[in-house]
């Protein structure tokens, strides 16, 4: 296991809330206008989760989730960001069926829009779908704010790396094998591949 790391996912701090809280285990994604290579791609399976203010809609949560959320200017970031926890990606899949997305309602935090949304946007590219199981670290980090961390792109590299040291797991073997079956038993209805 990397014992540290400057590589980080960036996601809606509702979402990172929610990882964090053990209360979800998926995210969703087409990726960001600046991403590499024009499209999104797993490049780490090891990373931080970093959370982002700007793009979060209430309307586009599901409502306990979006009483969580206070609107923030455009271009707004604070001037340090808190990262209490890294991830490793367990499972990645590529989604061609809208129907799907349906069915992994119950699973993540959106409302029913915005899943849509994704899946709609930019129609010749999948939706990847991420399994994380999600670490506490043992003492969060406050970074400054860079400049290099903005802009519409999933992954970005902080300017110092973070000790993963002494993290423990938010769901136990268990609990994360539970969540990752009942996933994997409703992809496994449809044209979903499995990306490695």
């Amino acid at each position: 296991m990397t014992i540290s790391t400057n590589r980080a996912l960036k996601e809606w701090a509702v979402a990172v809330n929610a990882l964090e809280a053990g209360q979800t285990i998926l995210l969703m994604r087409k990726g960001g206008i600046r991403e590499e290579k024009g499209r999104f791609q797993v490049q780490d399976k090891q990373i931080l989760l970093y959370p982002t203010y700007e793009h979060q809609k209430t309307h586009l949560l599901k409502p306990e989730y979006a009483r969580q959320v206070a609107p923030v200017p455009s271009l707004w970031h604070p001037e340090n960001v808190r990262i209490g926890s890294w991830a490793e990606i367990t499972d990645v899949f590529t989604v061609t069926e809208e129907a799907a997305i349906a069915q992994l309602l119950p699973y993540h935090i959106w409302g029913e829009q915005l899943a849509r949304d994704r899946f709609n946007w930019k129609p010749r590219q999948p939706l990847y779908l991420l399994l994380l199981r999600v670490y506490k670290l043992s003492t969060h980090s406050t970074i400054p704010y860079a400049q290099e961390y903005g802009g519409c792109k999933s992954w970005i590299e902080l300017l110092e790396s973070i000790s993963l040291e002494g993290s423990i797991a938010v769901l136990n073997d268990s609990e994360y094998r539970d969540r990752v079956k009942a996933i994997h038993q409703i992809v496994e209805q449809y044209d979903i591949q499995a990306v490695k």
